[in-house]
Order: C-alpha cells, then sequence, then structure tokens
C-alpha cells in the first residue's frame, strides 16, 4: 500500500524543504510527490533521513559479548530506534574465538530473518595493542590466527567491520581482510605514524573512535591520530558525548578532514534506552553508570550512554555545528563509509524508505524502517 508523509520539514541529507510529500511503497521512496491513491499522513516536525550507527555494543540491558544471539541483537536494535538508528552494525569487543563464531551466526541469523535495522557486524579486536586496550579484556587480546580468519572471511554476514592495531597484523594480513570485503579500521594501537600510513595504503579506510585508545598527535611523532586527521581518503568515528573527547579536539578533526569523512557513532553500551541508572559486568569488571558516564571501576572510561540523536543534538550544541551537517554526520557520512549512500542515509527516490521524525528539541517522535514504524513517542 502506498502511504505519502508530508512533513513540516523534510532534510533530505542536502537541504531543508517545507512541506515535501514522500511517498513510500514496498519500503522504498516511491517519490517526492503525492501519488493518486496514496493514504496521506501530515505530521509536525522535521523529517530526517534515519541514522547509522557502525558501533552498538548494546543497548536495552543487552550486551552483545554478554549474549551473542538473534534476540540480543533485536533488544539492541529496538532499544537504538527510539532514539532513530535505523541501520547498525551490532558490536563484539574483544573475545574468544568461540563467542565471536557464535555473534557471526547471530548476524547471518538475523539477516536471513530480517531484524530490523540489522546491517552486518562490527568486531571490535582481539586483535588490539595491550598498551591501548582500554576495557577490552588483556586475556583475550591475541595475534591473528586462521580461526579469526575464516569467520571474518565469511559471506553470510552482510557489512564486515574490523578494528585492529596495525603494529600486531601483518600488511599481507590486511590486505586479505580486504579481499575477503571487509572495511578495516585502525584502532585500540600504540602504532607510531609511519605503521598506519602504511597500513592505509595497504587498504584500511577507517579509525575508531577518534583520539580514544590510539597513539596521540604530538609535533615530532604524529601518531595514529595525527595520520587519522591528515588522510584525505580515510573515514573517522567520533564520540561526542563530552566526555571521550574535548569539544575542541572533535571541532579541529572536523574542521581538517574533508567533508564527510567524520562519522558519528555511539560506542553504546546496555544501559542506553534504561531509565535507571544500572550498573553492568564486563569480563567481570564492574562498569558503573553516572549519569551519562560510564566508567569501570578500575577507571577506564567504559563505552557510552549514548544514542544517536543524542550524538547529533550533542553535535550542535557541544561543537557549534549547524544542524544540517551534524545529520549528515549520523546518516549520510556513515552510509557512504558503508558504501550504502545510494540505498540509505539520505531522503531521496529509490531509496529505503529508514526515517525518523524530530520535535523542535531533537527529539525522536517516530521511527521508520523501511517504511515500517518501529518507535512512536
Amino acid at each position: 500500500m502506498k502511504q505519502t508523509i508530508i512533513a513540516k520539514r523534510v532534510f533530505d541529507g542536502e537541504q531543508f524543504h517545507n512541506d515535501l510529500p514522500i511517498t513510500i511503497e514496498d519500503g522504498h521512496i516511491l517519490a517526492l510527490n503525492s501519488v493518486a491513491g496514496a493514504k496521506e499522513i501530515r505530521v509536525d516536525g522535521t523529517l530526517v533521513p534515519g541514522f547509522i550507527d557502525v558501533q552498538v555494543n548494546g543497548g536495552g540491558g543487552a550486551l552483545f559479548n554478554g549474549e551473542p544471539s538473534v534476540e540480543c541483537i533485536e533488544t539492541i536494535g529496538s532499544a537504538h530506534a527510539k532514539f532513530g538508528t535505523t541501520g547498525f552494525l551490532p558490536t563484539l569487543i574483544t573475545d574468544d574465538v568461540d563467542v565471536m563464531s557464535r555473534a557471526a551466526d547471530a548476524v547471518a541469523a538475523s539477516l536471513i530473518k530480517g531484524s530490523a535495522g540489522v546491517l552486518g557486524v562490527h568486531f571490535e579486536g582481539p586483535h588490539l595493542s595491550i598498551p591501548k586496550k582500554g576495557v577490552h579484556p588483556q586475556s583475550h587480546i591475541r595475534g591473528i590466527s586462521d580461526a579469526e580468519l575464516e569467520i571474518f572471511s565469511r559471506d553470510d554476514l552482510g557489512l564486515k567491520m574490523v578494528t585492529l592495531a596495525p603494529e600486531n597484523v601483518s600488511l599481507d594480513v590486511i590486505k586479505a581482510l580486504v579481499a575477503a570485503d571487509v572495511r578495516v579500521c585502525l584502532g585500540h594501537s600504540n602504532a607510531d605514524y609511519e605503521t598506519v600510513v602504511a597500513a592505509l595504503e595497504a587498504g584500511a579506510t577507517g579509525f575508531t573512535h577518534l583520539f580514544n585508545a590510539m597513539s596521540p598527535f604530538g609535533s615530532r611523532e604524529p601518531g595514529m591520530v595525527g595520520a587519522a586527521i591528515e588522510s584525505r581518503d580515510a573515514w573517522c568515528g567520533l564520540i561526542v558525548d563530552g566526555h571521550h573527547v574535548h569539544a575542541a579536539a572533535a571541532r579541529v578533526a572536523i574542521y581538517a578532514k574533508p567533508r564527510g569523512k567524520v562519522m558519528l557513532v555511539t560506542d553504546a553500551m546496555p544501559p542506553v534506552g534504561l531509565d535507571e541508572e544500572t550498573s553492568f559486568e564486563l569480563f567481570g569488571t564492574q562498569v558503573i553508570r553516572q549519569g551519562d558516564r560510564l566508567n569501570a571501576v578500575t577507571g577506564e572510561l567504559a563505552g557510552c550512554v549514548l544514542d544517536m540523536a543524542g550524538a547529533i543534538r550533542n553535535t550542535v550544541k557541544m561543537l557549534g555545528l549547524p544542524l544540517d551537517e551534524a545529520i549528515r554526520m549520523g546518516s549520510l557520512y556513515p552510509a557512504e563509509y558503508l558504501g550504502l549512500a545510494k540505498r540509505q542515509g539520505q531522503i531521496s527516490v529509490g531509496s529505503r524508505a529508514d526515517l525518523v521524525l524530530l520535535n523542535d528539541e531533537l527529539k525522536v517522535q517516530q521511527t521508520l524502517i523501511g517504511g515500517t514504524s518501529v518507535f512512536k513517542a
């Protein structure tokens, strides 16, 4: 059945429109005008492209590492849909190979089932640097073996992303991962500038949570941060929660990178979507929530209580960026990173009808995935 949604304001990924009709049929945008026979629905607020998050560890009380199952993925997806996320990569942090295999099976099953919003999988580790491990368990950090390569090379996982430390993975392995359609991201790394540049030349295309858990920028040793900001081609994920990165540092990166190469990520943990200040356990370590901050009892930041709508609000309020650019950082730019720009991340004829309705405070009022309402305030 055709339906036409007419919002007071629409941002299509490039510009704002007033009262632009969006006609949807079979989960996709049929036309940007009214069509005969379509049911018209008028809504207040601003309609924007759905948000895409490439780093989602948990939500709704669920942690992917804790329960790598279809049910866990759907719980996480439902929690984040309340905040406008219409596409995401369930993210497994450093763990043993059995858990990695179970996570891969769960993602494959979710894709077959058509679980709302699931695009693929992000393996954040286990091939990381111990000095930059953060809360990743040292006992599971290791070199890459055939077992992990076999998982990463599966062709039933949708879009695949792997975060690794280039000082601990050979250039030949990076090339092999790229040949297996893996998007290689660099992070949790103490690599020097030259090693990072070599990894980029081998095919790495991104950086995981820029500034965090990576060798810093210095005038004589640019480190991973310097290589990331210098690169014209690589994308950088950025956590804008007021805790992980200072606003000035975030602005420097955004201004220095080419437009479109910085995307918002949440690095979200189980408390997202829960009102109470809950703590949870991560590999035997208690993680404590204090407001919008998560810390392990050992002191490290331990992911985020951040959602994509909140990240966009913070980008406007904390960083001073215009709303249109903040929305692109949460929708179009991650879609471009994932190779989905013709299908998601914008409101255009032929794209999937992944839409988010925002009120004047940029709070989510409704989320549609494939034209189907999955959340309404």
